[in-house]
């Protein structure tokens, strides 16, 4: 029996997902529902919403969502080059709301601290990127820098770089990051040698590294909490 589709024109007011935005408030809607605002209209066969919804099956949540690229978007019949930038923009416009949202968390008492400002940045990327968090006396950050982007296959990090920025902030302890697009948790040799060999350059310019976090999508490692420090 062929399944017949209603455009959500003819669905009831309770349902468009507009008119349910604008009547009970965004929080209710579905990730489905916000999308299909986005795209605005689905194609013969199926509504706005029932197209969102194959697209957030393929790409199993909206962390993988934001990572997929124009064209990989344009496969789904009904999103042409336009809906596929608008998704695209909209993820990316919330990410940097979570960036931005994390900065106001200035002082850092635990490696969940770290987390959360970091996550936004490095956790959904495709390639290695390598951070430093700069902090005061009281455990404030002062700035974050990024030292390197790679490849998949890692990156090349200067240790004098990271100390030149150290003092010219006034930096009195430090944070390592970076990235496993890989996600797994598990630090590499080249992860331990450059943690032994900050914290030895660190410890002559009495510039404590007080950690260094592994950040994947969801979850992190932190070499203090692990006992690998």
């Amino acid at each position: 029996m062929e399944t017949v589709h209603f455009p959500i024109k003819d669905w009831s007011e309770d349902d468009k997902p507009r008119e349910k935005l604008m009547s009970k408030g965004k929080d209710v809607l579905s990730d489905a529902e916000l999308i299909a605002i986005l795209i605005g209209s689905g194609s013969r066969n199926e509504s706005a919403v029932d197209l969102s919804k194959k697209i957030l099956a393929g790409a199993d949540n909206l962390n993988a969502l934001g990572k997929m690229s124009i064209s990989q978007l344009m496969n789904y019949k009904g999103i042409g080059e336009a809906k596929a930038i608008t998704i695209i923009a909209a993820l990316e416009l919330g990410r940097r709301r979570r960036a931005e949202d994390a900065v106001e968390l200035i002082k850092i008492t635990s490696s969940k601290n770290v987390f959360e400002i970091m996550q936004p940045i490095l956790g959904e990327l495709a390639h290695e990127e390598f951070w430093v968090l700069f902090l005061n006396n009281s455990n404030k950050v002062i700035s974050k820098s990024q030292l390197s982007k790679g490849g998949i296959s890692g990156t090349i990090v200067d240790v004098r770089l990271v100390f030149k920025i150290a003092l010219e902030t006034g930096a009195t302890a430090l944070i390592l990051c970076h990235n496993h697009p890989s996600g797994t948790l598990v630090p590499s040799s080249a992860d331990k040698q450059i943690t032994k060999k900050l914290k030895l350059a660190g410890e002559s310019l009495d510039v404590k590294v007080l950690d260094h976090l592994i950040i994947t999508e969801t979850k992190y490692y932190s070499f203090v909490d692990e006992g690998t420090f």
